[in-house]
């Protein structure tokens, strides 16, 4: 089994990286992603909710996701949170996942909890220019959380880029690989899944 991290700051194509990575595997691939792992905040007002800060450490609940993740490198299922960002909470209903050959573990904090990088076996940073990533955040916050453009402006100049320059890029000096231009870089994907190719290899 190989635990990878893979973050980045929103919008830099980690999930196109994660899609890229497990379609050239042959081996069984699970993505854990960090965002089934906010804190619900399904309480709070209208207003609060507005002015949540999801790109700060303490959004996650780091130690349920290190508990999760061990229990799957000891074979065990778990029992993943979901995660609505159209309520700010957690679902009653959860999502089965079982133990797979590589274990994924995708999100914009993931490499700043020193517990859960432990747990890794490779760490990977994808990097991508600042108005790239502000593009693919407006597109998916407007499509997929059903916000609008002023919110998500407002948004990226409160929270998000604050957040990246004090938290997110800090955490690339932890990271075994960078990948520059995003999930467009086919060349660093190809290394990166020969080179899983070999550390499994390398475990049999």
């Amino acid at each position: 089994m190989l635990v990878i991290g893979i973050a980045g700051g929103s919008g830099s194509g980690k999930t196109t990286v994660v899609k890229a990575i497990t379609e050239n595997l042959k081996q069984k691939v699970v993505v854990i992603p960090q965002d089934c792992y906010y804190k619900d905040s399904s309480n709070l007002t209208d207003e609060e909710k507005r002015n949540h800060n999801f790109d700060h450490p303490d959004a996650i609940e780091w130690d349920l996701l290190c508990s999760q993740l061990k229990d799957l490198k000891e074979g065990k299922a778990i029992d993943q949170p979901i995660y609505s960002f159209i309520s700010c909470g957690r679902l009653k209903d959860t999502k089965k996942v079982e133990p797979a050959d590589v274990i994924i573990i995708e999100g914009i904090l993931i490499f700043t909890c020193k517990k859960l990088r432990d747990q890794m076996d490779i760490k990977i940073f994808v990097d991508a220019d600042d108005d790239d990533r502000l593009m693919r955040v407006m597109a998916r916050d407007i499509a997929e959380r059903g916000k609008d453009v002023h919110w998500v402006i407002e948004r990226y100049s409160r929270t998000v880029k604050p957040m990246y320059l004090q938290f997110i890029e800090p955490s690339k000096r932890y990271a075994d690989i960078i990948i520059p231009q995003g999930g467009h870089n086919k060349v660093a994907i190809d290394v990166i899944s020969a080179t899983i190719e070999k550390s499994l290899a390398g475990q049999q």
